[in-house]
């Protein structure tokens, strides 16, 4: 048996010798998390802190805290805008959750989104050189109900410490209530990653994917399956870009989405659902056979699959379908699947398909853009201008019906979605500090370019250790017996 290599660029290539076709995904699926809990076990996490300034001698640290520091105190005491030049602040992202809804695990407990919120905080600082914190908060009442006003209350205690706030994996209704209600209060940028961040990269996936099959976004006919905090925002993105709400189709856990659903009408933690159907699916469609007949477009973020989305389903759609199955940690279809049933696009929010869409592609940068200018917050149409500016980098270096967004290793991405967030935020009155678009990209690419050396330095000169090449291999070779 050939041996994994140690960057894994292999792996899809060994579990296709080994297995056949209907196994891979699974497979591959299994062995990724069964090395993710081997490796957060080698390095105790994944995240740590360090100085970034020097210490050239004793007195340094008189410097650094007492006395000296006294002075920096006063000086943010009597210009609080100071804080954001004088300490990290300026480039700090808090990354905060409840853990009641994480990646397709539901709620995992007050713990169980810390390595979901550390993994943000690192693809922060390698992607976009922020440095981040993660921030598991328990706000359960005495009945273990988690609650909304705890987790405001948190966050804007909170406020001063940080220059921006990313919530994540939080359930409905609690997703809206705490977003808008911080969004409002809050002199910093809020954002909801689940919501704003993957409606951003849908979004630019979306354009792409209907130039490549000459559709215009108006004509084409809209399927959205689940309304969740992440498909109702990007049901609104696609509305606020142009899409008819004629021609949008949108299903929750019960049924079609329409004026006809009264039990949403009626139910206040429901609003964003109701506003939806105000909108959408005048016809009062309620089967999905009936909703896919000639659709163009099929957004299914729902139950993780492979078999929620049917490929009867998909073989409804029209001709060179589109088709972005995006639950996390399985899709609720496989690519092949869904390819077989006749869609020429498919993508996933999984690294190892074709297209990821993935917010990872999107809040590195629109972050980075927000901090540098120094952001009050981050408006709908900063994400929109986040999801043009992934769209224009894709199609400048060439996209093809397997590659229609960036990728994480597509370093001047990043800097591309903070210069054009930044400006966006600039146009809005929303920035706080004025800088051109071309000031913002190249701060933004080199201190990236800094952050990606330093950690090779940390790699190459042993600070962070290598795992042992046998280790994965075991694990690799565990996880293949089991599908044999």
């Amino acid at each position: 048996m050939k041996k994994l290599n140690l960057d894994l660029s292999n792996l899809s290539e060994l579990f296709k010798e080994q297995l056949p076709p209907d196994k891979v995904a699974a497979a591959q699926t299994a062995f990724l998390k069964a090395l993710s809990k081997k490796m957060h076990e080698f390095y105790n996490g994944k995240m740590q802190s360090l100085p970034k300034a020097g210490l050239y001698g004793f007195n340094w640290f008189n410097v650094w805290y007492t006395p000296g520091v006294s002075e920096v105190s006063t000086s943010i005491r009597d210009n609080n805008s100071l804080s954001y030049n004088l300490s990290n602040r300026g480039n700090l992202v808090a990354v905060v959750s409840d853990s009641t809804r994480v990646l397709g695990d539901g709620n995992c407990g007050v713990y169980g989104g810390l390595g979901v919120m550390e993994g943000k905080a690192m693809l922060m600082k390698y992607l976009g050189a922020c440095d981040a914190i993660a921030l598991c908060v328990n706000n359960r009442d005495e009945d273990g109900k988690p609650n909304a006003d705890k987790l405001i209350d948190f966050v804007k205690m909170l406020e001063p410490s940080v220059g921006a706030v990313n919530l994540e994996d939080i359930s409905q209704p609690n997703c809206y209530k705490v977003l808008d209600e911080l969004r409002a209060s809050c002199e910093i940028p809020v954002w909801h990653d689940d919501a704003q961040g993957t409606a951003c990269v849908t979004l630019a996936g979306v354009l792409n994917a209907l130039h490549l099959t000459s559709r215009t976004i108006d004509k084409s006919k809209f399927v959205l399956y689940g309304c969740g905090a992440s498909n109702s925002t990007i049901a609104s993105f696609l509305l606020q870009e142009g899409v008819n709400p004629d021609n949008m189709i949108i299903f929750d856990s019960k049924s079609g989405i329409h004026l006809g659903r009264t039990d949403l009408r009626d139910n206040p933690d429901k609003h964003r659902h109701w506003g939806l159907a105000q909108k959408t699916n005048p016809q009062r469609i309620d089967t999905m056979e009936e909703a896919m007949k000639d659709a163009d477009v099929l957004i299914a973020l729902s139950t993780p699959g492979p078999d929620t989305i049917k490929k009867e389903w998909v073989s409804l759609m029209a001709k060179d379908s589109i088709v972005f199955a995006c639950a996390n940690p399985v899709p609720e279809i496989y690519p092949h699947d869904a390819q077989d049933a006749g869609a020429l696009i498919v993508a996933t929010g999984r690294g190892d398909f074709p297209n990821q869409v993935n917010n990872s592609v999107c809040f590195p940068g629109i972050l980075k853009g927000v901090l540098l200018v120094q952001a009050k917050g981050i408006s709908d149409n900063m994400a929109i201008a986040a999801a043009h500016s992934l769209a224009s980098f894709a199609r400048a270096r060439g996209i093809a019906i397997d590659n229609i967004v960036p990728s994480m290793n597509e370093t001047e991405v990043f800097a591309h979605v903070a210069a054009d967030v930044a400006q966006e935020a600039v146009r809005e009155g929303l920035a706080r500090k004025i800088m051109s678009r071309e000031e913002v990209f190249e701060t933004a690419l080199s201190q990236i370019k800094e952050t990606r050396a330093l950690i090779d330095d940390m790699m190459n000169q042993g600070h962070i250790k290598e795992p042992d090449q046998s280790l994965l291999q075991e694990v690799f070779e565990e996880c293949l017996k089991s599908f044999l």
